[in-house]
């Protein structure tokens, strides 16, 4: 196998110089900390680089190869990143608040966590995907709120209502978690998916006479919703199970 291509360094110090170099071998780069706000890596080859921390606003990055790229922590506010390759990109906390991106181009990278993307910005499986990681973290606000957005992506999707209904339980949530699960039953029942319907039912049942019961006057949650609720999620074992699995793309 050829040898792997390294960062050129008549390329890297042009870059560090002009912060102009379009089509540029940068691969295994590093720029950690490096100020290359407003540059222009046009199509440049930056797989492996290591941009962490890096100021990248305004720059010009359409058509750059990414892959496997860290811009850990990186400020990306305003970057044109349309047709660059972000295959295992990790993006984790950077900030890109207004910048260019194609529809679904995150998919495949790492982006939790990172600031400044718009929901429009994001697929419906890229939305109930980070819903599912967030709440295996018992980030349970946080899951809510992305289901919400993949629901508004997609209303059909029953996974998402049932997985939103979830979080909204641990949260102690009930009511609102009711109606997800009675909504997700419906859905199914739609799709002839009986079963699944009647599990819902029943969950959204159980949390609802849980809180009855420990509440008459309705202010509040106790520990008998709270354990009704966990008692209804059992019926929604294998249904839970799918719903935070991660979908393909």
């Amino acid at each position: 196998m050829p040898p792997t291509a390294k960062a050129d360094s008549r390329d890297l110090f042009k870059l560090l110089e002009t912060r102009s170099c379009r089509g540029c071998k940068l691969q295994d780069a590093d720029l950690v900390h490096a100020d290359l706000r407003d540059a222009d890596l046009r199509h440049a080859q930056l797989q492996r680089a290591n941009l962490g921390q890096a100021r990248l606003d305004g720059a010009q990055l359409s058509g750059a190869n990414l892959s496997f790229t860290s811009l850990m922590g990186a400020s990306m506010r305003g970057t044109d990143l349309r047709g660059a390759r972000l295959d295992g990109t990790d993006l984790r906390q950077a900030d890109l608040s207004g910048a260019l991106l194609d529809a679904g181009a995150l998919s495949r990278s790492h982006w939790q966590r990172a600031t400044g993307i718009e929901p429009t910005q994001l697929s419906y499986a890229e939305l109930h995907n980070a819903g599912a990681e967030a709440a295996q973290q018992g980030r349970y606000p946080e899951a809510e709120s992305f289901f919400s957005a993949a629901i508004r992506k997609e209303p059909t999707a029953a996974i998402s209502w049932v997985a939103r209904g979830i979080c909204r339980g641990e949260q102690g949530k009930s009511e609102l978690a009711a109606n997800d699960f009675n909504y997700a039953a419906s859905l199914y029942g739609e799709r002839g998916e009986q079963e699944q319907a009647q599990q819902l039912k029943q969950a959204a049942e159980k949390i609802v006479a849980a809180t009855k019961l420990d509440n008459p006057s309705g202010n509040g949650i106790g520990s008998k919703a709270l354990g009704g609720a966990f008692a209804a999620f059992q019926f929604l074992a294998p249904i839970a199970a799918k719903a935070f699995l991660p979908m393909g793309f």
